[in-house]
């Protein structure tokens, strides 16, 4: 059973990797090339994990902690885009993130109803 616990994370931490971190979105043919490709990709997933790990959590909070996805489209939108403020940027994610905690109330509530 604790092999199987152990599969599980493993798989999840292969699909963040490819998803988040960009890791099956290499183009090389050289072993030097891959592994810096490889390097870089778990070094972002690694930056992404620990700025969402440092995010505080707080059950009577009405929005949902920032996951991996976010923060990703958070640092790109405000480090590679011009045309919006920052404030502009956070205040979408913060309306988001209560979006998505609303939505997961009223599931829960649905499927706790007979």
């Amino acid at each position: 059973m604790k092999i199987t616990g152990t599969r599980w994370a493993v798989e999840e931490s292969s699909q963040a990797a490819e998803g988040q971190g960009g890791l099956d979105q290499y183009q090389v043919r050289g072993w030097t090339l891959w592994y810096r490709h490889i390097t870089l990709a778990m070094l972002t997933l690694a930056l992404l994990a620990t700025i969402a790990a440092a995010q505080p959590f707080s059950s009577a909070n009405d929005r949902i902690p920032p996951a991996l996805p976010e923060i990703r489209r958070l640092l790109a939108a405000i480090v590679l885009t011009r045309h919006h403020s920052i404030t502009g940027i956070l205040r979408w994610s913060d309306w988001r993130r209560h979006h998505q905690a609303t939505a997961r109330h009223y599931r829960y509530q649905r499927r706790s109803q007979p």
